[in-house]
């Protein structure tokens, strides 16, 4: 079948291969009109040099975020230790001291405040 262009009184040539309204004609119309879909990975390719060359965000350690929380002035704040089991055999001067949240020392903060880079 050979395709021939005719010239419509109301518009520019018309392509005569496919039916008007068919599935193929929608198909050839869609890909002329919308290069790559938005979102697709052709389209993220396309996008601006400055946009693509951005270093990777660091990322806090899930772990790190659930357990310490920062005080204001910097500080690592953290529950105490040794208050999950075995309370039987601790004295209880000792249950009464471990109340509530400490403040770690600053050898053990160093390390914590690694794994969190944006809670400063």
């Amino acid at each position: 079948m050979i395709a021939r262009k005719h010239e419509h009184p109301s518009g520019p040539a018309r392509d005569t291969r496919f039916p008007a309204g068919s599935a193929e004609q929608g198909r050839k119309r869609s890909k002329e009109k919308h290069a790559f879909p938005a979102g697709s990975p052709e389209e993220s390719r396309k996008r601006n040099h400055k946009e693509r060359s951005k270093m990777p965000k660091m990322k806090t350690k899930s772990g790190a975020k659930k357990r310490f929380k920062m005080t204001a002035t910097g500080k690592v704040k953290a529950a105490q230790a040794g208050k999950r089991h075995g309370m039987i055999k601790r004295t209880t001067k000792f249950i009464q001291k471990a109340r509530g949240t400490g403040v770690l020392n600053e050898s053990d903060a160093k390390i914590v405040k690694k794994y969190m880079p944006y809670a400063r």
